[in-house]
Parts: C-alpha cells; structure tokens; sequence
C-alpha cells in the first residue's frame, strides 16, 4: 500500500478558496480522496491561533477526520502589518516525514515550497501531490509538484 504524509497550510487554503470560489474547503471530501487506497504515515494541519472559539471548534474538527493541529499564535506588528505563516515548519516536517513516504501531499498554493518538493524528489524519490486553487497557485509549485491537482467542485463547500 502506497505511504503518504499530507501537508496542509491551513491559512493559504482558507484564503485562497475564499477568494476564489466565495466558499470554504471541504476537508473532509480532501481527507477522502488523498488516503483512498494509502497509508497515512503522517497528517498535519498548520494554522494559526487568534484566540477565537470558532476556530477552536474548527481545529478540533480537524483532528477528528485525522489531522494532527499545530498552532503559532497570530503576530500583529506594530506598523499594522500581521505574522503567520508555517512554511518553516512545514519544510522541516516534510524532509523529516517525506523519507517514510511514497508520496508526500501538500496543500497550498505557496511557491516558496517549489524547492521543497524538488529536494523531495531528489533526495527521496518521493512523488509529491499539490492541491491548490488553480489561479491563485504559484507556476513554479505547478511545475515542482509530480502531480497538481486543482481545489474545485467536489473539494468545494457550498
């Protein structure tokens, strides 16, 4: 049975769909279809915490299809601007991961991951599976990635 480790930057996904689509991302249709005939070796969720009930309930729900929740708290600088992304530790986690796995899945559309799945590939041999909204996903992930598989219709909550 094919091994997979599922990578999800939360942030990028909730955004992106958002703006793209007006609706959410259906995590449970995802988790259907990324672990259909495969053995999850490991299964992260990367998102950050404000502090809000709501996404509380909302991470929690994660971890009831399966995914294990990690949070850094939301930085809002004193120039207005905000902190709070993963992609360090999404990185360590994939190289740390990607060696027990056949295929390592990462969703987002973030292109500063284009490396990381090159080093996945060379290092590891390791096919990598990209979800991301179509339009808003980097060129240079598309090409990285062994195979895109662009978020619409049925990974759409509506």
């Amino acid at each position: 049975m094919e091994k997979v480790v599922i990578l999800v930057d939360v942030q990028n996904v909730y955004y992106t769909t958002r703006e793209a689509y007006q609706c959410n991302f259906d995590y449970n249709a995802f988790w259907r279809q990324v672990t259909a005939n495969r053995e999850v070796v490991k299964a992260i969720a990367y998102a950050i915490d404000r502090g809000d009930e709501k996404q509380r309930q909302f991470q929690n729900i994660l971890r009831a299809i399966g995914f294990e929740v990690k949070t850094k708290p939301f930085i809002q600088r004193a120039d207005g601007t905000a902190k709070g992304d993963w992609d360090v530790g999404i990185t360590l986690d994939a190289v740390e991961y990607g060696q027990q796995a056949d295929t390592v899945v990462l969703l987002s559309g973030d292109g500063d991951f284009s490396l990381l799945l090159d080093r996945l590939y060379k290092n590891y041999g390791c096919m990598t599976d990209v979800y991301g909204v179509a339009p808003l996903t980097a060129y240079a992930l598309i090409q990285s990635a062994t195979r895109f598989i662009p978020i619409e219709g049925s990974l759409l909550l509506k």
